[in-house]
C-alpha cells in the first residue's frame, strides 16, 4: 500500500523538492503551504488524487484542526516532513518584539502545532518524523542569534520527542542542512545593524552577501537525504547535511568540549554521602 506523507512548506525550496520525490515514489502527499497557486501547480502535475493541497499558515488559530482533519480524511499518515519556517538575521538587541514573536510563532510554535495534529496517527503507524532544523540549530554566528535560538528549540524538543516516542516505534530525525541554494537563502529577513554592531553583525552579513554561488550546495542532495532517512528502519536522531554543516557542528562541539574541560573545576565534586 502506498505511504502517506504530510509536508509543510511544500511550495518551495527543500519542501517542494521532497514533495516531488515523494510523489514520484508513489506516495500520497498532503502538501501544506501558504501559496494556493503553487499548491495547485503541484496537484496539476501529479497523478489525479495523489496530492491533497492544504492552503494554510501553520501559525493560524485553526491550523491544528485543519491539519488533523486532513490526516483523518487521508486515512492515516506514515511520514511527516516538518519543514515550514523562515530566516531572520540581525543583532539580538535590534530585532524588535514583533519580529521575534513572528519568528518563534512559525519556527517553533508552528512546528509544535504540526506535531500535535499528526502525532496520534504517526504513533499508530510507527511512522517517521523528519524535523527540519539547520546548522544554526547547533551553533550561532553574529546575526543569527534569534534564528539559531528558534532552531535550537526545535532540536531539543525533537530530542525529547524521540525519547518519548521510543516505545511506540515511531522515529524522529533532525535534519541540519548547511548552506544550500534555495529560496530560503534569497528571501531572508535581515535587520541592518547599527554602528555599534557594524564590526560584528555588519561584517558577517557583508561577507555572506558576497559568497559565490559555489558556496551553496545543491538542494537536491538535502531532498535525497530526507527521502533516504524516511525509509530507514533505524534512522539517526541528528543528521548534518553538507560539508559546511558537518565541519561547523564538529568545530562547535570541539570548542564546547574544550571549554567544558577548562572550566570543569568550577563545578565541585559532590560531597560523600553518609553510609
Amino acid at each position: 500500500m502506498a505511504s502517506t506523507w504530510l509536508i509543510t512548506g511544500a511550495t518551495s525550496g527543500i519542501g517542494r523538492l521532497v514533495t516531488e520525490r515523494a510523489l514520484a515514489a508513489g506516495a500520497q502527499v498532503i502538501a501544506v503551504g501558504r501559496r494556493s497557486d503553487r499548491l495547485a501547480e503541484l496537484a496539476d502535475h501529479a497523478p489525479h488524487g495523489q496530492v491533497t493541497a492544504v492552503t494554510l499558515d501553520i501559525t493560524a488559530p485553526e491550523a491544528e484542526r485543519v491539519l488533523a482533519e486532513a490526516v483523518r480524511t487521508a486515512g492515516g499518515l506514515d511520514v511527516l516532513v516538518n519543514n515550514a519556517g523562515y530566516g531572520l538575521f540581525g543583532a539580538v538587541e535590534q530585532i524588535d518584539g514583533d519580529k521575534a514573536r513572528a519568528l518563534f510563532d512559525t519556527n517553533v510554535l508552528g512546528n509544535l502545532t504540526v506535531l500535535r495534529a499528526t502525532l496520534p496517527t504517526l504513533r499508530a503507524s510507527r511512522g517517521r518524523i523528519v524535523q527540519i532544523s539547520s546548522v544554526n540549530g547547533q551553533l550561532a554566528w553574529a546575526s543569527s542569534g534569534l534564528y539559531s535560538a528558534s532552531k535550537a528549540a526545535v532540536e531539543l524538543a525533537s530530542e525529547a520527542l524521540a525519547h518519548e516516542l521510543a516505545p511506540t516505534g515511531a522515529k524522529v530525525t533532525i535534519v541540519e542542512p548547511g548552506l544550500f541554494a534555495t529560496e530560503f537563502a534569497t528571501s531572508l529577513d535581515v535587520v541592518p545593524p547599527s554602528d555599534a554592531y557594524a564590526p560584528t553583525v555588519g561584517q558577517f552579513l557583508a561577507r555572506f552577501s558576497q559568497l559565490p554561488a559555489s558556496a551553496f550546495g545543491n538542494a537536491e542532495s538535502v531532498a535525497d537525504t530526507i527521502m533516504a532517512v524516511a525509509a530507514m528502519e533505524q534512522p539517526p536522531l541528528r543528521l548534518a547535511v553538507g560539508a559546511d554543516s558537518v565541519e561547523g557542528i564538529r568545530e562547535s562541539l570541539r570548542s564546547r568540549a574544550a571549554e567544558l574541560d577548562l572550566w570543569a573545576s568550577f563545578s565541585p565534586e559532590p560531597a560523600d554521602q553518609p553510609a
